[in-house]
């Protein structure tokens, strides 16, 4: 069973920085893709961020610009470097990995969740 442990959350100011971190307790290369989902109080869970084994990301487009979605494949961690946050940006955030298998199927594996509060 694999497991995610996120870490990095917290209060911050409007237009501060915020770095999140999920370990992994295997390697990277058993997964296709990693990212980043978020959930705002009253609202659905949507995607933030994701990267591609072969290293591609794609954002939402409320966050381009000012997301960078990025791994260490040595310390099997992904990463989430957040700048100029909004309040808007205030949720729990996510992490997971998709795994694919050769029938097709696919198991995602998802961190606990860390809070994020963007607020002065």
């Amino acid at each position: 069973q694999v497991q995610l442990v996120e870490s990095g959350g917290g209060l911050v100011q409007p237009g501060g920085s915020l770095g999140l971190s999920c370990a992994a307790s295997r390697n990277f290369f058993s997964f296709n893709d990693m990212g980043w989902y978020r959930q705002a109080p009253g609202k659905q869970r949507e995607l933030v961020a994701h990267i591609t084994s072969g290293g591609i990301t794609n954002y939402a487009d409320s966050v381009k610009g000012r997301f960078t979605c990025s791994t260490d494949n040595t310390k099997g961690t992904l990463y989430l470097q957040m700048n100029s946050l909004k309040p808007e940006d205030t949720a729990v955030y996510y992490c997971y990995a998709r795994q694919r298998y050769a029938d097709g199927t696919t198991y995602d594996y998802w961190g606990q969740g860390t809070q994020v509060t963007v607020s002065s």
